[in-house]
């Protein structure tokens, strides 16, 4: 069937939707709402679609549109529910299980005939946690069964007029019910409104005289203060203080009115950093992690004590043969600060006696490369942008150099660029179904580094390699297994990913094999050494790479800077190739 995906954004459902969609044998096309009803109403032209499907979209489709073709809308809502803050209003209101609809279009917002739902728990997580897991599931599962349905032609979808449908309208969630009242909102409070808006949009406050969005929130057992104040910074997060505890918030975006340069989601310790310092801190010395100098920075140990209940982005934890080397960064996104701590702590993995070792293995994103808003920040992007890839080749190479014990990436969400191939350096990769792979870089005008055209070629091809990195489309976790990205499919919902991780590993540990496996590998590298030393493909990538970087004029910082500022660029179509490579 021929279908027309319309999307305000191609984002990570989006992407799944059309992965999915295109492993069933369908032939999907995309265009970006955000550029206009009249480039949508080009790409109905163009394409002729049997069936439209909007699986995110901010604006209405144009009456035309919906009048003359078939046009199926993802609500991210249980049937019934209306409204453009559905996820917001489902954390806000603590609901214990919500769901998904894909309805027909119509005039009315959310109120078309239902081809499909699905419902879900609704764990302790982010909005963007949940939208990614949870909501994708069974967004996934409820647009594939309308599609079947669509394609039988003898379904007849149910109206919302249907008495055993409540019908119940929810506001958008404005600012001022977000805000937090650090007086006396309890820490359950707080962190509840910071997780229903931990992507977008944040939630509006004040920190030293500025007003700030606050992104992302995590609870803290043992520091204490003043409601309100800060105290302490960790990895590039700050600790504020509740009424009855405190929260580490990990990013902070300046509003665009404030005239920061930099109006855009980033580590909140270096936002913090470029405000006014409190009257009677000093002036001090710069800190070496950019966080502002009159923060303590507050540590903690690698392998946490089983009675801690705090926020760190690296964890290690033994599980007898096993180690769990665990990592969780915003957005996905790996800055040269999170590289180097996370070598450091693969390095510190690897002095423990361990025959398996895990990278990863929560739920959510593995990674997506280097920290591009962290890079546009900076004051020389040209020079980040090259301290970051070397960060991250530094890790890569790491775990390509492991050579007495297995390592196995567990991938429990999504992951592209360098963070693809960070997973391919281990020896087995392991993917939540359901997960989004983008193996590529080329859309962002580079060539690329992290050892790709070493590890990729070596697993899938030569031939495959060059389509997956030219064609730079999303690859659904079914074809990487296919195609030899993946070893192994976990398909199981989010909440289970890591005890499903676990058993795996251990199994894996118990194999009588294993030692034979470890000395085969061991024998691999020394033979794959032999005939091109790893430093050539890191010589050869990185000369691409740097010419793209220190070229005021490559494609790379113009789509970089569209990118973090949120800015329209390039095609309606994002499946249109472009940029360097």
């Amino acid at each position: 069937m021929d279908i027309l995906l319309v999307a305000s954004a191609f984002n990570s459902l989006s992407q799944r939707v059309y992965a999915e969609l295109s492993d069933q044998g369908h032939r999907v096309e995309v265009v970006l709402a955000s550029h206009g009803p009249e480039a949508v109403r080009a790409a109905v032209r163009e394409t002729c679609p049997e069936l439209v499907i909007a699986p995110m979209l901010k604006t209405a489709l144009p009456e035309d549109l919906w009048q003359e073709h078939t046009c199926l809308i993802v609500h991210p809502g249980p049937p019934g529910d209306r409204g453009p803050s559905s996820l917001d209003w489902a954390i806000a209101e603590e609901a214990s299980h919500w769901g998904v609809t894909v309805l027909q279009a119509e005039a009315a917002m959310d109120a078309g005939a239902i081809w499909a739902d699905g419902s879900f728990p609704v764990p302790a997580a982010g909005k963007s946690d949940l939208y990614r897991n949870e909501v994708s599931d069974a967004a996934s599962a409820a647009v594939l069964l309308a599609v079947e349905r669509f394609a039988d032609g003898s379904f007849k979808p149910k109206e919302q007029s249907d008495p055993a449908i409540a019908v119940v309208w929810r506001d958008f969630l404005r600012q001022e019910r977000r805000r937090i009242d650090w007086e006396n909102d309890s820490t359950a409070t707080v962190l509840r409104k910071l997780r229903g808006a931990d992507s977008q949009p944040g939630v509006l406050d004040e920190l030293c005289g500025r007003e700030v969005f606050l992104h992302g929130g995590h609870g803290e057992d043992i520091l204490r203060g003043r409601p309100g104040e800060l105290l302490a910074t960790r990895s590039g997060a700050v600790c504020r203080a509740t009424r009855d505890g405190a929260v580490w918030i990990p990013e902070l975006r300046p509003r665009k009115s404030s005239g920061d340069p930099a109006p855009f989601r980033r580590p909140a310790a270096s936002v913090v950093a470029g405000f006014p310092a409190p009257s009677g801190t000093g002036q001090g010395t710069p800190r070496h992690d950019g966080g502002p100098h009159w923060l303590p920075e507050d540590t903690v140990p690698l392998e946490l004590p089983p009675d801690r209940a705090t926020w760190t982005d690296i964890r290690y934890r033994q599980h007898g043969e096993v180690g769990f080397l665990s990592f969780s960064f915003p957005g996905g996104a790996m800055s040269t600060d999170q590289c180097r701590r996370l070598l450091a702590a693969y390095r510190r993995a690897l002095t423990r006696p361990t025959s398996v070792l895990v990278l990863g293995g929560t739920r959510d994103f593995f990674s997506n490369g280097i920290h591009l808003n962290v890079i546009e920040a900076s004051a020389d992007p040209a020079g980040e942008s090259w301290a970051n890839l070397n960060a991250m080749n530094d890790l890569v190479e790491a775990v390509l150099r492991t050579t007495d014990r297995l390592v196995v990436a567990a991938l429990g969400g999504n992951a592209a660029a360098g963070g693809v191939m960070l997973a391919l350096a281990a020896d087995q990769v392991w993917c939540r179904t359901g997960s989004v792979l983008n193996p590529h870089y080329r859309r962002m005008g580079l060539y690329g580094s992290e050892y790709w055209t070493y590890t990729l070629p070596r697993r899938v091809g030569a031939e495959t390699a060059a389509r997956l990195t030219t064609e730079a489309l999303p690859v659904s976790a079914a074809t990487a297994a296919r195609i030899g990205l993946v070893d192994r499919l976990v398909p199981v919902p989010a909440r289970e990913f890591t005890g499903k991780v676990e058993h795996m590993a251990a199994a894996l540990a118990d194999d009588t094999d294993l030692t034979a496996r470890i000395a085969a590998k061991a024998a691999a590298r020394r033979a794959d050494e032999a005939r091109r030393p790893l430093g050539e493909y890191r010589r050869d990538e990185l000369a691409r790479m740097r010419a793209i970087f220190f070229d005021p004029r490559a494609p790379y910082h113009s789509l970089r800077t569209a990118f973090v500022r949120k800015q329209p660029s390039g095609s309606a179509n994002p499946l249109a190739t472009g940029g360097a490579r």
